[in-house]
């Protein structure tokens, strides 16, 4: 089969390399599944880096999300164990955490329907307890993550703000649904917030940049809001002034989504389960901007790290074999 195999830690387009490889032999627990679509995630560049905190043993294939086919023919979504990631013709899942891949969904907007989503809901339900009519922030709204918990936040009732970088993505924020958007490149977005709330603040927001991105948010929840601190795309991890949590009444709260799997892997399913209604309901639908042939992962992995992607770019094996997806 063919996979892109990542030799030694750097950029992606520099240490991704795709290879003719045997397909992976699936060990007790998992299942052996052929990639229908892989979905690129930000943790796969930090994976090609050795930034992310799981560190799979060298040589090993990137790709998180896959929407995948089960040997007896079933559809479904799941985590690639590493190192026998997505981006690869053959993956290997554990088999107690394969998903069934909802029939409302195409291939690559159910692998996309995973960790941004699960992740969202988590986030903004489990940790925030966002209730309709609340205002809700999304940094980064044009991208994978923030993407979903746009129109999560949406579907939940909620007035959404949602903070970019350009003009391109303040178009796609806007038709996913941003009652408000920001362009951070030319408005303020501290005075543009407050603005919009007449001086409140959000109730809820949802970072998963960090960096300047976190001082923001910190200027700009309401009192009792919550702030759901979800990664640190911006590169860099802010050190919160804990005093300024306390004089203004709002809460700090952290999501590693991948801990549910282990420490609560039944509300994972549970989280499936609303996130495939919504999605029957057409609430929810993953923002898929580009889909390429497996022959461009590694140039499409880089374009994420770069952040010069919008909503989830799916790899399709199939696509160079004439087949759509």
């Amino acid at each position: 089969m063919q996979a892109w195999r990542v030799h030694e830690n750097g950029e992606p387009s520099e240490v991704m390399r795709l290879e003719e490889t045997e397909p992976p032999t699936p060990g007790e627990g998992q299942v052996l599944l052929r990639v229908r679509a892989a979905n690129i995630n930000f943790p796969d560049a930090l994976l090609c880096r050795g930034q992310y905190q799981v560190r799979p043993p060298l040589p090993f294939t990137p790709g998180v999300e896959i929407c995948g086919e089960t040997e007896d023919g079933r559809r479904v979504i799941a985590n690639p164990a590493l190192p026998y990631g997505g981006f690869a013709e053959y993956a290997v899942a554990d088999a107690a955490a394969v998903l069934p891949a909802p029939e409302a969904l195409d291939d690559a907007q159910a692998a996309a329907l995973h960790i941004g989503y699960q992740t969202g809901w988590f986030g903004l339900h489990r940790r925030a307890r966002l209730e309709a009519g609340e205002t809700l922030l999304v940094h980064a709204a044009a991208g994978g993550v923030g993407s979903a918990a746009v129109q999560l936040g949406k579907a939940a009732g909620a007035r959404v703000i949602g903070v970019v970088g350009g003009a391109g993505k303040a178009a796609v924020a806007r038709e996913l649904g941003c009652d408000v958007v920001i362009d951070r490149r030319g408005e303020d977005v501290i005075a543009a917030v407050k603005e919009a709330t007449g001086g409140r603040g959000a109730d809820v927001v949802y970072d998963p940049v960090g960096g300047e991105a976190y001082t923001q948010s910190a200027k700009t929840v309401a009192f009792e809001g919550r702030i759901v601190v979800v990664g640190f795309a911006g590169g860099s991890i802010p050190s919160p002034a804990l005093n300024h949590a306390l004089v203004k009444n709002y809460s700090i709260l952290g999501l590693h989504w991948g801990l549910y799997n282990t420490k609560n892997p039944k509300l994972v399913q549970h989280c499936h389960e609303q996130l495939t209604e919504l999605a029957v309901r057409g609430a929810i639908k993953p923002l898929v901007s580009e889909r390429v042939p497996l022959s461009g992962a590694a140039a499409a992995v880089q374009r994420v790290a770069d952040g010069e992607s919008t909503g989830r770019i799916a790899v399709l094996p199939r696509l160079e074999k004439g087949a759509t997806a």
